[in-house]
């Protein structure tokens, strides 16, 4: 059984309960984990992340009254009830500024909304960097769409839906949570350029090669983290007008020396160096991928968070040892994944040394006195979609 398979089989149930009838309709939207390309793509740049089995789930049914009534399964807020026609970007809603941003976005771009009744259920661990939040999102867009019949795609939804955490939530995201979420395939990872939104299926089945991927969740999140996604984002930003460019998707890797010698910063010159080298790390992924070469991807993991923890200085102890003890116990590479700070790493490993990996890394933390961190396998999964 899947993760989100029993919450599935609750959510309409407690609809009823909740609302006293039954919900028009119950669909689901998966977390993700990241595989390469970290914090390239609020600079235009690419990202290969991939659809967890862990999701959020919606029972919904439509409302013509205007109000927005939201309930939440992993909250003891109790039912919230709110006004669409007074819904306000920054206003102090909890969780449940995640749907009711989207109502609101969806509004905003001219979509006749009415109104919902919603209760939700999910399994994405949350402070893990799953991106949680983009499935909340997502999961309401989705019910939303079909609802109302809107025939946005995808791609519009997961636009629509960073909108509402950008504007209405006020997180500066970038796209990548929202396109993984609403667009990824089962068996296969998502290799999307943030500029323009193409984005093409690349086959990652890891079981056939006899891989695993797994995932790190830390159980940690430094108060460090605090305001420093917006931080790097602006950094980023000041490196690219110092450069000429329109982001810094536009530094070729082959011209990153020269342009590194234009910057006087330290600080923005390290967050350059680490956003480009970080979208050459995912083509090259992309090109060891095509080329049926899956265990050589295992070093260009490592590189990558020695770049995160070196030059974009996002990682954290309990990351790094993750990595660390993981490569000693024979994985074949391994990195943080998400904002950093905490969160979860990801390591790819040999299935049959999978657990022995999976031992060291939680001796590794028993022996630094770190509680106990989650490990559990990231196995591509499907996109939002209905399912009942």
């Amino acid at each position: 059984m899947t993760p989100g398979t029993a919450v599935e089989a609750t959510v309409a149930d407690r609809f009823r309960e909740l609302y006293g009838h039954a919900p028009e309709g119950v669909w689901a939207a998966p977390g993700r984990v990241n595989l390469i390309g970290e914090y390239t793509d609020f600079n235009d740049g690419f990202v290969m992340p991939l659809a967890l089995p862990h999701t959020a789930v919606a029972a919904v049914s439509r409302r013509t009254d205007g109000q927005l009534r939201v309930h939440s399964a992993d909250t003891d807020q109790g039912l919230i009830q709110l006004d669409v026609e007074a819904l306000e970007p920054l206003s102090d809603t909890g969780w449940a500024a995640y749907p009711a941003g989207v109502v609101w976005a969806l509004r905003e771009a001219g979509h006749a909304v009415t109104g919902a009744d919603v209760h939700l259920a999910s399994t994405v661990p949350t402070g893990a960097g799953l991106s949680s939040s983009a499935a909340l999102e997502v999961v309401t867009a989705l019910a939303l769409n079909d609802l109302y019949g809107l025939r946005l795609t995808g791609e519009e939804l997961a636009v629509l839906a960073q909108r509402a955490e950008n504007a209405f939530v006020g997180v500066p995201c970038g796209v990548m949570d929202q396109m993984a979420s609403a667009c990824c395939v089962e068996g296969h990872a998502l290799y999307l350029d943030t500029r323009d939104l193409a984005h093409r299926q690349v086959p990652f089945d890891l079981a056939a090669c006899g891989l695993r991927l797994l995932v790190v969740d830390t159980r940690v999140k430094h108060a460090l983290g605090d305001g420093a996604y917006a931080e790097r984002r602006a950094g980023c930003e000041a490196g690219a007008r110092a450069l000429g460019v329109r982001t810094l998707r536009d530094v070729d890797h082959v011209r990153l020396p020269d342009a590194l010698r234009q910057l006087s910063d330290e600080t923005v010159r390290s967050y350059v160096r680490h956003v480009v080298s970080d979208n050459h790390r995912v083509e090259r992924t992309i090109a060891l991928l095509d080329a049926g070469e899956i265990r050589a991807v295992g070093p260009v993991l490592t590189e990558g968070h020695a770049s995160l923890r070196d030059d974009l200085r996002v990682s954290c102890p309990e990351l790094d040892l993750v990595v660390a003890a993981a490569n000693e116990a024979g994985a074949l590479g391994a990195r943080m994944t998400g904002g950093g700070f905490g969160g979860s790493a990801i390591v790819l490993t040999e299935a049959d040394t999978a657990q022995t990996v999976t031992k060291a890394v939680e001796a590794a933390f028993a022996a630094a006195g770190y509680t106990a961190p989650r490990v559990f396998p990231a196995v591509p999964s499907a996109g939002a979609r209905r399912v009942a």
